[in-house]
């Protein structure tokens, strides 16, 4: 089964952090579900962080991504792949 790892930033550190299952297509219901036990606010998804998080599995979201205010600098988001494929990366300096 794979993750989701949330964590919240405050001045370079991790403040909170929180691990909850999740199935690749699923990451919206999966952050809703790890925010509801942090008592944080459903941050805006953009098309920027569905670019980032097909790309790179992982984003994060700044307090202008959020509706109400929040205390802390940065969310991130991490998909931990627990399958045993490989991800081949397009980048031609790593053809070896």
């Amino acid at each position: 089964m794979s993750r989701l790892w949330v964590k919240v930033i405050v001045r370079h550190r991790i403040d909170r952090q929180l691990v909850v299952p999740c199935a690749w297509g699923e990451q919206a219901e999966a952050l809703r579900g790890a925010l509801q036990l942090l008592d944080l606010p459903m941050p805006m998804w953009l098309a920027k962080h569905d670019g980032e998080f097909e790309r790179y599995r992982k984003t994060a979201f700044l307090p202008d991504h959020f509706v109400e205010n929040v205390d802390f600098q940065k969310l991130e988001i991490d998909f931990l792949d627990d399958t045993d494929t490989k991800r081949k990366s397009g980048d031609p300096r790593n053809a070896f």
